[in-house]
């Protein structure tokens, strides 16, 4: 949870883009093909340098200035030898945990550093990212622009190798009547097409273009990792990627990929993958939640910049996302979310309540959580279409006078009604950090060891990680579905 976000925006959004419906004709730098459109460079080079802005605010960039160098190093060596080496292109990790890399028109190129703690070499880093640039050469996003403008919609920032883990965007899941995105999607055309392109580029610096066929490998195993885990819970594995239903299959991608690579073989021999660069690289990087979004520790929450803490009652699970943070229920049909307050919203409770949540009628109660003030309201909220709408909530005030939202969502009245003595439990448990939560706060950190003699299960006995911790370092040294390193060889560990 990042501080000063929109109140009540609870499901992440780029901002529509302000285009006109005036169409012009452009010559496509990858096929050579005359296009119309209703953004030409000039238009994408505004567009993308205005989106760049909201993904910064969105997720952050990552505060280590090695890291972001040796990344920028390696996309500009990739983009010079790209269809538009003439762009200023700009390179970007993100602050963000997540799976994914998305690129927006103009030359602007994210990866998270959660994909960095999952690829093993520079080489796959190189993948990702020409499979990124593949899309702002060939202009797709001007050509969804093009197509969405058409269709009297919004250009949004789409994601293009999608989170594979979690349980979704439960925050706006259990809101209600607040503002959601529209995500595009790239076609299963534009999609093959990147592919082709990275391929290309990776060629063209002496990467092996085998490396993308390891980074869906990486993709796959998170999906199995994932169903595992859910079979392990009792649950039914999600079937298929946890992205948009357009976007190509991890198996489609991979048959098709492989079939590009092998078609470069001839090309060789290929400069070293970069292994060693790599994990030096990496070697110190935050994994899982950083200091600035808060950290989740099994059912605990800290937040040290805030200074405040939360535990999710017995059997429910915490999601930590950029705009809120929320507790939420084992069904998950309800839970607690939890957000800042801006100024602007009002610096009394009552101001909160009428200004930012637009309650209308019902009752008001004063109390104190863990030496905090606060103010609990229920009753109705005037929706933005001037609808009224059920509503309960709990406005506190937390350490340095920063006001909270403690907002009760379900997905309707009744799941509302089935977890209230949870939901008050957790609300109960919002506190100021103490010296042992503090203490807790920590970050981990991915660290570069030598695999012991006694493998990834010693190895294990050492880790920060709680959850199946031997499955999670096989997945993020590649080898979940089996193989075993040399003793001796560097591998990741989160310490």
């Amino acid at each position: 949870m990042r501080q000063h976000l929109a109140f009540l925006c609870l499901a992440a959004a780029a901002a529509a883009a302000g285009l006109s419906g005036c169409t012009t004709s452009v010559q496509n730098p990858v096929t050579g093909r005359v296009e119309r459109t209703v953004m030409d460079e000039r238009a994408e080079l505004a567009e993308g340098a205005k989106q760049h802005q909201q993904v910064l605010a969105e997720y952050g960039a990552y505060g280590d200035a090695r890291v972001q160098a040796y990344v920028n190093d390696v996309g500009q060596r990739l983009a010079k030898q790209s269809h538009r080496a003439n762009l200023q292109w700009t390179f970007t990790v993100l602050d963000s945990p997540d799976i994914n890399a998305f690129a927006l028109p103009g030359g602007y190129v994210y990866v998270t550093r959660g994909i960095m703690a999952y690829m093993e070499s520079e080489a796959d880093l190189a993948g990702v990212m020409g499979h990124e640039i593949g899309h702002v050469t060939a202009r797709h996003g001007a050509q969804r622009a093009t197509r969405q403008q058409r269709a009297g919609l919004g250009v949004l920032a789409a994601s293009v190798l999608g989170a594979v883990l979690g349980v979704g965007d439960v925050a706006s899941q259990l809101s209600q009547g607040v503002a959601a995105g529209y995500i595009a999607s790239y076609s299963r055309e534009q999609e093959l097409q990147a592919d082709k392109l990275g391929a290309e580029y990776l060629v063209r610096n002496k990467y092996d273009p085998k490396n993308m066929v390891d980074v869906i490998e990486v993709l796959k195993n998170q999906e199995r990792f994932a169903a595992d885990q859910a079979r392990a819970e009792g649950k039914s594995p999600k079937q298929g990627a946890d992205w948009l239903s357009s976007h190509p299959s991890n198996d489609q991608r991979l048959k098709d990929i492989t079939a590009i690579a092998a078609g470069y073989k001839a090309q060789g021999p290929f400069v070293d993958d970069g292994r060693a660069r790599y994990l030096q690289a990496i070697n110190g990087m935050n994994f899982g939640d950083s200091r600035e979004q808060g950290v989740v520790r099994g059912r605990n929450f800290y937040h040290e910049p805030l200074g405040i803490a939360l535990t999710a009652p017995q059997g429910w699970k915490i999601q930590n996302e950029a705009e809120a943070i929320s507790l939420v229920s084992a069904a998950g049909d309800a839970g607690l979310v939890v957000q800042t307050v801006p100024p602007k919203a009002g610096t009394t409770h009552e101001e909160i309540l009428r200004n930012g949540l637009k309650a209308t009628q019902g009752n008001v109660e004063k109390r104190q959580i863990n030496g905090l003030a606060a103010t609990h309201y229920s009753g109705t909220r005037q929706t933005a279409q001037g609808q009224a709408q059920p509503v309960e909530a709990t406005v506190v005030t937390g350490p340095e006078n920063r006001n909270y939202l403690l907002l009760y969502a379900g997905k309707d009245a009744a799941a509302v009604q089935r977890a209230a003595g949870q939901l008050r439990e957790a609300e109960s448990s919002f506190r100021p950090l103490s010296a042992a939560d503090r203490t807790a706060a920590r970050p981990w950190v991915l660290r570069t060891v030598a695999l012991p003699r006694g493998g990834f299960a010693e190895l294990a006995r050492r880790t920060q990680l709680t959850t199946n911790p031997e499955q999670q370092l096989r997945l993020m040294n590649g080898v979940y579905g089996g193989g075993e390193p040399q003793a001796g060889q560097l591998v990741k560990t989160v310490e």
